[in-house]
């Protein structure tokens, strides 16, 4: 479930093939506009089928045969252009997000990840909590749309602090910032909308991509960027290096995907001068390729093969269960 122009979805087609594995790709941005998506219950059982005619379109699907499917950034929907009022244009979303849901719950296959986990991982308040009762170190946060309570928590705070969004599209990404001395007067606008601050913890980044039970972990030197406080704003100029972890710190990783129930995750850690690791957050959906070019971790060939091994596996659901207990998954 992805589009095209996603870069991260070639590279893992490129070895999808390599692997011999066969493959589709379905693109909910074309529904339902040039989608035709069918559903029948009946005595013979459940049966669906997805028809895509835009020129980039697989012709048809049979959605019972899916049985592995990456859940790679889907795109919005596209309503028909006969639809003009708003009115309506957001019933006929609402009715091709029930549709295309209710596909999703019935598909005999395992997502990576399943639509409902991905989106209930993304949290950030969650994943915190989660992190901190596996024994994971987080940083002192405070997320309020309160003005009081942020000039409190920026007051106790000994050191600096950073603020960053809950989350944003392409046009409204914003990066982790330092809290400074013009944002004091701005602190009145949070009341608008919700704020994480945070204790800024220093050292370098780590960036952590799980894929199953693979662990590939990269440091990044963010304080020889040109932006200390976020790797995203400068990957070019931040060097970038495989790295070893601990293997206390990615067991407790590999717990929190299960307690979260992902297969896939990027997440964030600290690396303190001291050598403790802080855990700030995990994106479900997080880019990659930018650490495997850079370190030459074979992050998307992990990927293709975990989507072929459970497009294989008979019972992939029972598979999976088997195969967290054992740590082989």
């Amino acid at each position: 479930m992805s589009h095209t122009d996603d870069l991260h979805t070639t590279e893992v087609v490129r070895h999808l093939d390599a692997l011999g594995a066969s493959h589709v790709l379905l693109d909910t941005g074309h529904a339902p506009r040039s989608v035709a998506l069918t559903s029948t219950q009946d005595a013979g059982g459940w049966h669906a089928d997805w028809v895509d005619t835009s020129p980039d379109g697989v012709a048809a699907v049979d959605a019972t045969s899916l049985r592995a499917v990456w859940w790679r950034r889907p795109q919005p929907f596209a309503v028909h252009d006969d639809v003009r009022s708003p009115q309506d244009r957001g019933f006929a979303v609402g009715e091709i997000a029930a549709a295309v849901a209710g596909l999703w719950s019935c598909l005999p296959a395992t997502w990576v990840n399943d639509p409902d986990r991905d989106e209930a991982g993304s949290r950030k308040m969650w994943q915190l909590q989660v992190a901190a009762r596996l024994g994971l170190r987080v940083p002192r946060t405070c997320m309020t749309n309160d003005p009081a309570r942020a000039r409190e928590f920026l007051h106790r705070e000994p050191g600096r602090v950073i603020f960053k969004p809950f989350g944003g599209t392409p046009a409204t990404w914003r990066e982790t910032r330092p809290v400074r001395e013009a944002d004091l007067d701005l602190l009145e606008s949070v009341r608008y909308a919700p704020v994480i601050f945070q204790e800024a913890v220093a050292g370098s980044d780590v960036r952590v991509t799980i894929v199953g039970t693979q662990v590939f972990a990269a440091e990044l030197r963010t304080e020889e960027s040109g932006y200390a406080y976020d790797f995203r704003v400068d990957t070019h100029h931040c060097p970038t290096a495989a790295h070893d972890l601990p293997a206390p710190v990615s067991a407790g990783l590999l717990r929190l995907m299960e307690v979260l129930g992902l297969w896939y995750g990027a997440v964030d850690l600290r690396r303190t001068p001291e050598g403790d690791y802080v855990f700030l957050e995990i994106n479900p959906a997080g880019q990659w390729l930018f650490v495997e070019y850079a370190t030459g971790q074979p992050i998307a060939a992990a990927l293709a093969a975990l989507l072929a091994r459970l497009d294989r596996e008979e019972d992939a659901g029972t598979t999976r269960r088997r195969a967290w207990r054992a740590g082989t998954g």
